[in-house]
């Protein structure tokens, strides 16, 4: 079993997070840890502050806003390997004592935004089928089609749908995910858990607190802390 914190979206504000989170085994961020995604200083700034988080294992991937990163990836692996603690994942897994974790940035066309392909197509759905059979924890930028993905303004539901085809396939016991701010929370679906661990409201304000739980290779989601 497994102490895992879950965040997402926090947009350059993650100073904001620090007394909220109470330490453990793993933490998983799930993507736009920049603002604009241009400058590299946020980039700077993020690294340092998760790297001293207290967590045994620190992962994350790349979300929409994070254009530094797919713009300049050979920089960006240059100033990641100044922080041997940290995991990024890119449409790549880690083992973690025997919990098989996924990670992938992409999503649905969003405006001209980073890792962006076309919804419903080829690039897309061949992302998703690189997906492990034998994934535990999958974490997504995006979420699956109608799954806490609801814009109010707009009444769309902005979540893939050849994602939500993929994860039901799978079957991964947990799947983490923001993007959509308004959709924090969480589900359970097929026995699979849903979370938006997005922690910032439409407003960008930080509203939404890390979610804690703990996890259990053969079990999944055991309780929340």
């Amino acid at each position: 079993m497994k102490n895992v914190t879950l965040i997402s979206d926090t947009h350059s504000k993650h100073g904001l997070l620090t007394s909220d989170l109470i330490g453990g085994d793993i933490i998983i961020h799930g993507g736009d840890i920049m603002t604009s995604g241009y400058h590299k200083r946020e980039l700077n700034d993020f690294l340092e502050w998760f790297d001293k988080l207290n967590y045994k294992h620190k992962i994350f991937i790349a979300g929409n806003h994070d254009r530094f990163i797919q713009n300049h990836p050979e920089e960006f692996k240059e100033l990641l390997s100044e922080y041997p603690d940290i995991i990024y994942l890119e449409d790549d897994f880690v083992i973690i004592d025997d919990i098989k974790i996924y990670g992938t940035p992409w999503q649905p066309e969003f405006y001209n935004w980073a890792f962006n392909l076309k919804r419903d197509g080829v690039d897309i759905t061949n992302k998703w089928t690189n997906i492990p059979e034998d994934t535990d924890i999958l974490i997504t930028h995006g979420p699956p089609n109608g799954i806490l993905d609801y814009v109010a303004q707009s009444t769309f539901h902005a979540g893939c749908n050849m994602l939500r085809k993929r994860i039901f396939e799978v079957k991964p016991k947990l799947n983490v995910f923001g993007h959509i701010h308004q959709g924090y929370g969480l589900t359970r679906q097929s026995d699979i858990d849903f979370i938006n661990a997005s922690v910032l409201n439409e407003e960008y304000r930080y509203t939404n607190k890390p979610i804690d739980l703990v996890f259990d290779k053969d079990k999944g989601v055991l309780n929340f802390l």
